[in-house]
């Protein structure tokens, strides 16, 4: 029997990227399967490259895109992506009824939806299919978020208050207790937390949940889906990554030629790669301190370096207008034979070149998962969301990372952040770049392990042929 499943990703090209990427995974596994991802853009936050990408999408017999259309938006701030999304049922709906009116359309199975798009399960049910989610984080903060709804519900603890007594937490997804310190602010903020818990409520309502990550590399967590976490109320896991967008990103073929072609330049792992995401940027100050402490180390660098927002919700990182008066005096002048400086950066394709010897990045998990599978060791400055998390499971749980500081004071969320000292940075920057490292050698194991598992009988190829069966016998008659 023929089925269909529809995917709803976030407008967000990250969350978009990785759910192409999985749809073509998937129709590619099982010939009765077919695919149609709805797109849902932002009319007035959509970036050039942004567009450019969705107009690329080329339609299949067994995979199709369809861009909903979307009324014009209110001037002012741009409403929260959950809210936007919810907005736009009416839309959905419509695109879902055509879809299966058609008179040769396979049996619709189930709806897909993104971790921000879970208010999509309503139209599911009126739709009398099951919903899966596609978790674009990791089974380690997919296993905290739902602990800590579980302990609010139960009135155990509330995150956003605990006292000063309590300086450490036990998560049945980790091995080793978490500091509190280290609690992102999305869970200790009044303004963030609920969102966070009505998540984790969605989350729990699914028939199962796509998690972009590895057997081999969340063991310890991916338990906590199969009969180890809080009772038996949790969705089924499938750890189908790592899901990851590897073409590069033409917007710019001369400056991202001039990059790469300076990489082919440098030896074999002598390169420290610095790179903040799109929303990662630094104020005067932090930039000073960086470039202190590049300047010191002596390691030839990459730095994709962004001028800071005011508020990343409202607008993205800028290039700063004159580099010499930031960086402290002479600093292009001593290090212009062994780094370079840039704005945007093609990350993949930098990540990819033999030169790069160790990554200083902002924890976000595409980004991890990135160095993982080129096997860069890296070196973690988490920023905002759940990154925090994502360093500490690095470099406490998994061995995989060493960290710039312990503890971060500061999100970009609450717009404000500490300065981290050139000494922090340097000494970072050292212990990433030795080349007979632990913590090398244990990268370089784990992106093997991060290949094989995308082999035939590799453990997510095996997963994501579980989950078209589960979806198969979860069809109604």
């Amino acid at each position: 029997m023929k089925i269909e499943l529809v995917f709803i990703p976030s407008p967000g090209i990250g969350h978009l990227r990785s759910t192409v990427e999985l749809a073509k995974q998937l129709v590619g596994i099982d010939h009765r399967l077919s695919i149609t991802v709805l797109i849902i853009p932002y009319p007035s936050r959509t970036d050039a490259s942004d567009s450019a990408y969705i107009e690329s999408l080329s339609t299949t017999d067994c995979l199709r895109y369809e861009t909903i259309s979307v009324p014009d938006q209110p001037t002012g701030d741009p409403l929260p992506t959950h809210v936007y999304i919810e907005n736009q049922k009416p839309q959905v709906r419509d695109a879902i009824t055509k879809l299966v009116d058609r008179i040769d359309s396979p049996k619709l199975a189930g709806f897909v939806v993104d971790m921000f798009c879970t208010s999509m399960i309503d139209l599911a049910n009126e739709f009398g299919v099951p919903s899966y989610l596609v978790y674009t984080s990791n089974a380690t903060f997919l296993g905290i978020t739902l602990h800590i709804q579980s302990m609010y519900d139960d009135d155990k603890y509330d995150v956003s208050e605990l006292d000063e007594s309590v300086t450490e937490l036990e998560f049945p997804c980790l091995t080793r207790s978490y500091p509190v310190k280290c609690l992102p602010y999305l869970f200790v903020s009044k303004e963030w937390l609920p969102f966070f818990l009505t998540q984790a409520r969605n989350f729990r309502k699914m028939k199962g949940i796509l998690v972009n990550t590895v057997a081999e590399l969340e063991p310890h967590a991916l338990k906590f889906f199969s009969g180890g976490g809080d009772g038996n109320d949790l969705p089924r896991a499938y750890p189908v990554g790592p899901v990851l967008h590897l073409e590069n990103d033409d917007s710019d073929k001369e400056k991202q030629s001039e990059i790469l072609r300076w990489l082919d330049e440098q030896p074999q792992n002598s390169v420290v790669f610095l790179c903040f995401g799109s929303m990662g940027g630094f104020n005067e100050e932090q930039t000073r301190e960086i470039a202190v402490a590049l300047d010191r180390s002596g390691h030839r660098f990459l730095w994709s370096l962004r001028r800071a927002s005011p508020n990343i919700m409202l607008e993205r990182p800028g290039d700063f207008t004159n580099l010499e008066e930031v960086l402290p005096e002479g600093f292009l002048d001593r290090t212009s034979e062994r780094g370079k400086i840039i704005g945007w950066a093609p990350q993949v394709a930098v990540l990819a070149k033999p030169a790069i010897g160790g990554f200083v990045t902002h924890c976000g998990w595409n980004s991890m998962l990135e160095s993982l599978w080129f096997g860069v060791p890296m070196a973690t400055w988490p920023l905002y969301a759940e990154q925090r998390v994502n360093a500490f499971e690095m470099v406490e749980e998994l061995g995989l990372a060493v960290e710039i500081r312990k503890y971060f004071n500061g999100d970009l969320l609450a717009r404000e952040m500490e300065v981290v000292a050139a000494e922090d940075i340097e000494r970072a920057i050292r212990r990433l770049m030795e080349e007979e490292s632990d913590v090398r050698s244990r990268v370089k194991e784990m992106a093997e392990k991060c290949h094989v598992a995308l082999t035939d009988g590799g453990s997510s190829k095996v997963a994501l042929r579980k989950f078209i069966q589960d979806v198969a016998e979860n069809v109604a008659p």
